[in-house]
């Protein structure tokens, strides 16, 4: 059967990343996947699956990761911007080395792989499809969450989905984002159920797959473009 089309996934070794992985792949598309040690991930093995290793806030790694794509499956339809840090700290208590690390990670592997990726797609001239993971918290604040700094990255996301939206639409390269709410991933292993439950307003928690077809049906909807979708549980609604 023929691929859908190649997807490249950042972050994808576990959690959320993991399953986006795993999704592409059971809808048919071809995927290369990277992190830094993704190769000892348990990724299921499959001819449509490639990995690479690497840090995706370095320029060298983004150049491997879309030189595979291209040498491997021949083209790049969709970019997965999955692969980011996240720390909660009370503002004062935020250091240099703190910013540094969620910048490179956050924005600056966001615009090596994003560069290369629409690159790509423009000498390709059939168009395409961006998504960035941010945060519902980028809208909507929680008090009992300090997390200032790292919104400073997933906010700017926001902003630069938009921007670029504007600026491929003619080329039909689409840019958009999924705002994730808490999600029941190995981030949180230590946090109580019942704590994160009361995080939303619907009292649940999402699951790695709910955020994985959200991103799925972000890459697939041709008419959408210059979009946050909230998977968050309604709590980007406000107080409740």
């Amino acid at each position: 059967m023929a691929s859908k089309g190649t997807v490249i996934v950042t972050g994808g070794s576990q959690g959320i990343g993991a399953a986006i992985v795993q999704t592409f792949l059971d809808r048919g598309y071809s995927v290369v996947a990277t992190s830094r040690k993704i190769t000892q991930a348990r990724l299921s093995p499959s001819p449509n699956l490639a990995l690479v290793d690497g840090d995706i806030s370095h320029a060298a790694t983004a150049q491997k990761v879309v030189d595979t794509a291209v040498q491997k499956f021949g083209s790049i339809s969709a970019l997965v911007n999955n692969a980011g840090i996240f720390m909660a700290k009370p503002f004062t208590d935020y250091t240099v080395d703190d910013f540094c690390a969620l910048v490179s990670t956050n924005l600056e592997g966001y615009i090596h792989i994003s560069q290369l990726v629409v690159r790509q797609m423009l000498t390709q001239k059939s168009g395409g499809s961006v998504v960035a993971i941010t945060s519902s918290m980028v809208e909507n604040p929680i008090g009992g969450l300090p997390v200032s700094i790292p919104m400073i990255t997933k906010g700017g996301l926001e902003a630069i989905t938009r921007s670029l939206a504007s600026e491929y639409s003619k080329e039909h390269i689409r840019f958009n984002a999924v705002a994730p709410g808490v999600v029941d991933t190995p981030l949180h292993k230590n946090n109580p159920k019942d704590f994160l439950k009361t995080l939303s307003p619907m009292g649940t928690i999402s699951t790695a797959a709910d955020i994985a077809s959200a991103v799925v049906y972000l890459t697939e909807s041709r008419q959408i473009t210059g979009e946050v979708l909230h998977v968050d549980g309604g709590s980007h609604n406000g107080k409740w």
